[in-house]
């Protein structure tokens, strides 16, 4: 195990990977059509996790709304945490081609992340993933200084507990009556619908235990999807070379999506478990082959391809604008849709995430015009920055 280079510092940084940038997009886009279901409960989170279709919503539109959720639900988020991964191993080798120690600066830069999830879950989202990932990437750095082939061991070890974990969660539920149905949501009117945004910040505060639950639980799957993601990089999955490896992925992808999509629908409580956490992941694999096969065949200067590329080189502001903007639509604090719209959900939340997409592609296209980092990346980076020693190496907005 080293923490320095063994290449020179002169190497010139490998460019810019468009189709990475299309990936890291995507997701960014799929984790919105996973979390708008969380904005436009009555209840947010809270209701998600006792009882995902309201009462209001009725038979039909439940099923509808089940299968449009079986769509995102954890495959987008996974394919983000590989996303993640890649982007750690790509700053890890850049270190080590510029002579720097690793991990470095990056644990600076990691606290800077945790902060950022932490003003995440505080004002706007209590389902922040970006507290998560600054921890995971924290362990990952030093991970990342074993061979190759204990990482691969890692992955599987990682992998392997996880899968072991949510079985045995899952099988709790589905044996025992009374948790494999919906819970009792508390009575009263809701926070989300009653409280201004400075009382939804107390209330996610207060509920600190339930809402960060689930990084926790789900600690071991995102070691071993950021290794994972490090692994494919250096195999080559974006690269020229990298067709067979992507058809493999896709091979995975497509075997796992559909029983992801039956656990969904009909799965019920255990069964929207299995779905997230030991389904989508594989699903992921497969979205993130297809996704770079098609780059590689039909290239990255499409329309949709642009759109997806700009959202991916601003993603960290373009995470946290789609949460805020779901916040001011369906909270109470801005229009208060959650509540007053319950009985036509399922439409709502559809409309709702066309706007908020075109919205946050918008912002995408439109400051990039003008800038080469986000505004969010922008202050990450200069705040990373803190203290080097070359001030010239501080990111500029132009």
């Amino acid at each position: 195990m080293t923490n320095t280079s063994v290449l020179p510092s002169t190497v010139r940084p490998s460019p810019r990977i468009a189709a990475l940038d299309v990936v890291r997009g995507l997701a960014i886009l799929g984790t919105l059509g996973t979390n708008i279901w969380v904005f436009s409960h009555p209840w947010g989170l809270l209701g998600m996790l006792a009882a995902p279709v309201t009462p209001e919503t009725g038979p039909a539109a439940g099923v509808t709304q089940l299968a449009l959720m079986a769509l995102t639900q954890g495959k987008f988020l996974a394919l983000l945490t590989l996303m993640f991964g890649v982007g750690l191993v790509i700053q890890h080798d850049a270190a080590r081609r510029r002579g720097r120690r690793w991990p470095g600066r990056y644990l600076w830069r990691a606290t800077l992340l945790l902060i950022d999830g932490a003003v995440n879950y505080v004002l706007i989202a209590e389902f922040d993933v970006l507290m998560g990932y600054a921890i995971t990437g924290a362990i990952v750095a030093w991970l990342l200084l074993t061979r190759p082939r204990t990482q691969r061991v890692m992955i599987v070890v990682f992998g392997t507990l996880h899968v072991l974990l949510i079985t045995a969660i899952v099988a709790f539920i589905a044996t025992t009556p009374s948790a494999s149905g919906d819970l009792e949501l508390p009575a009263g009117p809701s926070p989300y619908a009653t409280d201004s945004f400075l009382g939804l910040a107390v209330f996610r505060l207060d509920n600190l235990a339930v809402f960060r639950a689930e990084p926790v639980l789900i600690g071991f799957l995102t070691l071993a999807m950021f290794l994972a993601g490090a692994h494919l990089f250096r195999a080559g999955v974006f690269g020229e070379t990298g067709g067979p490896l992507r058809r493999r992925l896709m091979i995975i992808g497509a075997c796992a999506l559909p029983v992801d999509l039956l656990l969904g629908i009909a799965g019920g409580t255990a069964g929207l478990l299995a779905e997230r956490y030991l389904a989508a992941p594989l699903v992921a694999l497969g979205l993130l082959g297809a996704t770079v096969e098609l780059c590689r065949r039909l290239g990255t200067d499409g329309w949709v391809a642009r759109r997806l590329r700009e959202l991916g080189k601003v993603a960290l502001s373009a995470y946290l604008l789609q949460n805020l903007l779901g916040g001011a639509i369906f909270f109470g604090w801005g229009f208060g849709l959650a509540e007053l719209t319950a009985e036509w959900r399922v439409p709502v939340t559809v409309a709702a995430f066309v706007v908020i997409a075109a919205l946050v592609t918008g912002f995408a296209h439109l400051w990039l015009r003008r800038f080469t980092l986000g505004p969010v990346e922008w202050l990450w980076k200069r705040g990373a920055e803190l203290g080097a020693k070359r001030s010239g190496d501080r990111p500029s907005l132009r």
